[in-house]
């Protein structure tokens, strides 16, 4: 069994009946990105979101966001030491290698923007002096649907900083009855052992990056993405970042499927869920999943993508 296999076999553990949301979790880690896990409450967003800490061996940061908790409970802030009469850093919550944002959309715009230097660049400015985080470092967040109580809509340029949105959804029958089961000798979370150190796991996600997207391929991302900016029923576009993510997705989904090379197939697999929602629709849009499959449709793919 490989570490991608070993890792998910881990977190079925904790979560049941989720394989293709939780393949796509892993796929985003590998491509060094972050994750918004988009549901109703008590689907077990948070409880996955701990499982793959456990089984990557990872450092977790976790806050649970409400409107009284500040920028600075996030990136860290400093005070004055007397024995050295000089400021000393001390780290926020985000200084670690997974960083669980639970229900981020409850926390005021100023307190989520607090995390943007964070996800794009691995680092936290505080009073002038940069701090580097550690790797690997991703971010995995969980919001309830907007209109749900307490809730605000996440700033635009916070969502396009997640590499893929995702849900969960309620359990199939099946998967709620095991769900029990595995609560009947205690917390499932702690039979979670890591299946791989973080070095690791940082030398798989730079083996997912070193995979080959061949030209045609380049052009099919770049003419769907473009595809986006130029539809009647959408006010605002796919923006270049959403390129380079459809980009490393497709790149980590070849990867755990064994191939060193990008085909067509894993772009189409991964766009939707990593475009949508960097998405303004115009009112009468209806689903944009829907607006997306139609692009897929129209936009032709390339006959041969063999590296």
């Amino acid at each position: 069994m490989n570490h991608a296999a070993q890792i998910l076999s881990e977190v079925k553990k904790a979560v049941s009946g989720k394989d293709g949301v939780l393949a796509w979790v892993l796929a985003a880690i590998l491509a060094q990105g972050h994750i918004l896990l988009e549901d109703v409450p008590g689907v077990g967003k948070t409880t996955m979101a701990l499982a793959f800490s456990r089984a990557m061996g990872l450092d977790c940061g976790r806050v649970q966001f409400t409107p009284d908790v500040l920028p600075s409970d996030i990136t860290g802030y400093c005070v004055y030491s007397k024995q050295t009469g000089e400021m000393v850093y001390q780290p926020g919550a985000v200084l670690c290698n997974l960083f669980l944002a639970d229900e981020l959309n409850r926390a005021t715009s100023r307190t989520q923007s607090a995390l943007l230097e964070a996800m794009e660049e691995g680092q936290v400015t505080v009073d002038g002096t940069t701090h580097r985080l550690p790797r690997p470092f991703f971010v995995i967040a969980t919001q309830n649907p907007t209109g749900a109580a307490g809730t605000q809509l996440l700033p635009d340029s916070q969502l396009d900083r997640f590499t893929v949105r995702l849900s969960l959804g309620y359990p199939d029958e099946a998967a709620e009855r095991e769900m029990v089961r595995a609560r009947r000798e205690g917390d499932p979370l702690e039979r979670i052992v890591p299946a791989v150190t973080r070095a690791q796991l940082c030398q798989m996600q730079e083996e997912a990056a070193s995979v080959f997207v061949k030209d045609e391929v380049i052009d099919y991302i770049v003419r769907l993405v473009r595809a986006t900016r130029a539809h009647r029923l959408l006010l605002r576009g796919a923006s270049p970042r959403a390129t380079l993510s459809v980009t490393a997705m497709a790149r980590a989904v070849a990867y755990l499927k064994g191939r060193d090379f990008v085909i067509p197939a894993d772009v189409h697999a991964v766009f939707a869920d990593t475009v949508a929602h960097r998405l303004l629709p115009a009112p009468e849009a209806g689903s944009v999943r829907a607006l997306l499959d139609e692009l897929l449709r129209q936009t032709p793919a390339p006959h041969w993508a063999g590296a």
